[in-house]
């Protein structure tokens, strides 16, 4: 089943399409987000070929692993510790939301590492300011190294 599951995964990546919005590459203002193309003489909503493709149903991925990370887990959101009872470690990961304060994140982290439940957002909340300090230590490293 794992196997069947990597299969349909790089299969749902072969299938992925990048789909450009008309005018994109002419003005800056124009998002790259798409939209459906409803100009009367537009090449685009005429389906030429060189204009590009439309999201149409053959794009869609998988139902068996439609919605899943790329690691081949499901994801389930969790905000706190009541929700990583009901986590399956094999078949699902965690994203801690974003609302979620440092200390709350720490234990959810603890608690996960002992499950052994992946966390897919994982961050150093042992000590407040603890990523800005080694950031700014490896950046003064860095300069000292280059001085010398």
């Amino acid at each position: 089943m794992v196997s069947e599951i990597r299969r349909l995964l790089r299969v749902r990546k072969a299938k992925e399409a990048r789909f450009k919005r008309e005018g994109v590459d002419k003005k800056v203002t124009i998002k790259d987000s798409w939209r459906r193309p409803r100009g009367l003489h537009s090449k685009q909503r005429k389906l030429r070929k060189a204009k590009g493709p439309h999201p149409d149903p053959g794009y869609g991925s998988p139902l068996a692993v439609r919605g899943m990370h790329p690691c081949g887990l499901r994801e389930v959101r969790v905000f706190n510790l009541k929700d990583i009872d009901a986590v399956n470690p094999a078949t699902e990961a965690i994203r801690i939301g974003a609302t979620v304060g440092r200390k709350k994140r720490e234990v959810i982290q603890n608690k996960a590492a002992e499950a052994k439940i992946r966390i897919l957002n994982w961050k150093d909340a042992s000590k407040p300011g603890a990523a800005e300090k080694t950031q700014s230590v490896s950046a003064a490293q860095d300069k000292s190294e280059e001085e010398e």
